[in-house]
């Protein structure tokens, strides 16, 4: 039983959108990014696998949990009789371990990801015993991708590969407890407690005018020069999209970029930058959204049930 889903991290989203707003990615925000994307993508592939889990666990993914001042992320957590708590990596290529350390085939030493994995583990036990919960908990390091191969790895290292993920699976549904109701009172405090923003994550810094303005093909960026009265095309791949579908995706981008800024025609004009007629962005608003104000204070907010951030 699932009773947290994952999210797509809004500083994937922000990041993204900056790089599709041309706004000059460093070196280094750009492989931050890649990252990112990455890590997504393999959370996703094991979330696919959850549809084979027993209904009788109950799982929580994506917390984002405190405890003595320390931030903690589970990618997906695991509640029966005892815990299971899973980090999941999309690492591709060769990869060898020497004296606990690291390394890509050609030498590389890279971050050893069993150490986050122990801190999370730690942290959780130390979490749940000051609510007082006592459950024993098993830490799992997922390994999604097939074309990932780890050489020297020793045999005791909690480790999953992408081959032993089904039989994995297939051993955790094998006697579990059918009652629910003290697992359940666990799983809703940690979701009554967990974190919305991760300080975690880095972002940088931007500002409304180095970002380009227009409207872009959702399927491959590519900025659209012109538009008809109901229809987008992109001079690239050829992608078709409805104005209006365009023009509510473009205020959505810029609410999640400029939260503070306020949606009006003027904005959404000079935001869109294509669509000339203030009218069909009227039109539009007024559907989709709620005024606030009349005259030239006037400006336009979401429906508390469809804000952009759902």
């Amino acid at each position: 039983m699932i009773i947290k889903h994952r999210n797509e991290p809004n500083v994937l989203i922000i990041m993204r959108l900056l790089n599709a707003r041309r706004y000059r990615l460093s070196a280094n925000e750009k492989n931050y990014l890649s990252n990112l994307e990455k890590g997504w993508k393999g959370e996703k592939k094991f979330d696919e696998c959850q549809n084979t889990f027993s209904n009788d666990w109950i799982i929580l993914n994506d917390l984002l949990l405190e405890h003595h001042n320390n931030v903690f992320q589970i990618d997906t957590l695991l509640i029966n009789e005892n815990l299971h708590l899973f980090e999941v990596k999309n690492y591709e290529g060769d990869f060898y371990i020497e004296d606990d350390k690291w390394f890509t085939l050609s030498g590389a030493e890279v971050k050893n990801p069993l150490f986050q994995l122990k801190r999370s583990e730690s942290l959780l036990r130390r979490l749940q015993q000051s609510l007082g919960f006592n459950y024993s908990i098993q830490a799992h390091l997922i390994f999604i991708n097939p074309s990932f191969f780890l050489y020297k790895a020793p045999l005791d290292l909690p480790i999953i590969f992408p081959s032993q993920i089904n039989r994995m699976i297939n051993e955790l549904n094998m006697n579990l407890s059918k009652s629910k109701d003290k697992h359940l009172q666990f799983a809703k405090h940690l979701f009554s407690i967990q974190l919305k923003e991760s300080p975690l994550h880095f972002l940088p810094k931007y500002s409304y005018n180095q970002l380009k303005k227009g409207i872009y093909c959702a399927i491959c960026y590519t900025f659209i020069n012109s538009c008809n009265k109901s229809i987008l095309v992109c001079p690239k791949c050829g992608h078709k999209e409805k104005v209006e579908s365009a023009i509510l995706r473009s205020i959505k981008e810029h609410t999640i970029l400029f939260p503070k800024r306020k949606i009006t025609i003027n904005a959404v004009q000079e935001w869109c930058k294509i669509i000339e007629s203030k009218k069909t962005i009227r039109r539009i608003l007024s559907k989709h959204f709620i005024l606030k104000n009349h005259g030239k204070s006037s400006y336009y907010e979401y429906p508390s049930e469809n804000s952009a951030s759902e």
